[in-house]
């Protein structure tokens, strides 16, 4: 029996390339374990997933500022390295595949212990904490980045990121009908995601006026953040998030405005979407750097936070619709951005036999 440990937890960052991941593996015949939080969201969104058997172990969250927790959460790590010791022990997996998040630490403390391989994910420009942590007991770090593999020297693999395969499932015309949008006018769709959108909703809603003069806009702006007042606004629709919809409403869209978090910008390089990008500044700046990467290679336009106002977002938009050719001319001749049979191929290659 060919049996796999994952874990990775905290966002759903952390979870949606396991996710990715899972399907392939059971049909390839892999028993598929998951070792995560009693209460993270990886628990919310594993669990659930059919053939699937999820561990919960104790697990301290890494803080780089000042925390009175930091000084009992590495008592919670040590805890969940030896329940994660306990649990390897008893599956005796061929492989363990940590996509990142605090979880991870203990899962590969107690597979390095083990002497099970571990082969890991890092979807940023820079390595987190727990992945820095990680990685001199992995035989090899997956990364959507070019410069993150550099970094990680021998160690570091460019894969991309695994993707689901429903987000290619999409249809314009359902997406159209699913809106409410005849088609006439260009469609921009803002993703905010959960981390910081606030901001970048306001924003886009005060702009509102000038910007559906053009477009018809296409608003999901995370949960908790629906405008009632804006309800009933011509040529603009808000959802708090999208599931099953999602790939019909990026395959309406026509340009994006977008956050820059490494598996949001993943999604939008394999489906080849002009976005402009409003990186969220916080922790280490990884989407400030996620952003800027694409900047550098041609792939997207950005925008710093400081700079947008209801003033200036409406040309911007107007300069990424205009360049929206050439830049849908330059992700398509990227390879490939779904990471996922990459990935499974490290997977492979250092699975135990």
């Amino acid at each position: 029996m060919k049996r796999i440990v994952l874990t990775g937890g905290g966002t759903a960052g952390h979870v949606s390339p396991n996710q990715a991941l899972i399907p392939l593996l059971q049909k390839d015949g892999w028993e598929i374990h998951y070792i995560g939080t009693k209460a993270g969201i990886e628990r919310t969104l594993i669990e659930s997933m059919p053939g699937v058997t999820y561990h919960a172990v104790s697990s301290g969250k890494l803080r780089r500022y000042f925390d009175l927790k930091n000084f009992t959460d590495p008592f919670r790590v040590i805890a969940g390295a030896f329940q994660s010791l306990s649990i390897i022990g008893k599956l005796k997996p061929s492989v363990v595949f940590s996509k990142g998040g605090f979880v991870s630490v203990p899962v590969v403390f107690g597979a390095a212990l083990r002497g099970v391989p571990v082969v890991m994910h890092e979807s940023d420009i820079t390595p987190g904490l727990a992945n820095k942590l990680c990685k001199p007991f992995a035989k090899a770090v997956c990364t959507t980045f070019p410069e993150c593999a550099k970094l990680l020297g021998d160690k570091g693999v460019q894969t991309g990121t695994p993707l689901r395969s429903r987000i290619f499932s999409g249809d314009r015309a359902r997406g159209l009908k699913f809106a409410g949008f005849d088609g006439s006018r260009p469609v921009l769709m803002m993703i905010g995601g959960s981390l910081g959108a606030q901001t970048v909703n306001a924003i886009l809603r005060e702009a509102l006026p000038v910007l559906t003069k053009k477009y018809d806009v296409l608003h999901v702006c995370g949960k908790g953040n629906l405008d009632e007042s804006l309800k009933n606004t011509p040529g603009y629709r808000q959802f708090e998030y999208l599931s099953d919809e999602l790939p019909d409403a990026f395959a309406c869209a026509d340009i994006v405005l977008s956050r820059a978090g490494s598996n949001s910008l993943s999604e939008l390089m394999a489906l080849k979407k002009p976005a402009l990008l409003i990186p969220y500044h916080s922790g280490r700046g990884d989407q400030v750097l996620n952003a800027n990467s694409l900047k550098a290679r041609g792939l997207a336009h950005v925008m710093i936070q400081s700079d947008l106002t209801a003033k200036s977002l409406p040309p911007a938009i107007d300069a990424l619709y205009d360049d929206r050719e050439l830049l849908t001319q330059r992700l398509a001749a990227l390879p490939d951005a779904d990471g996922t049979n990459a990935v499974l191929e490290q997977i492979y290659k250092y699975a135990k036999k």
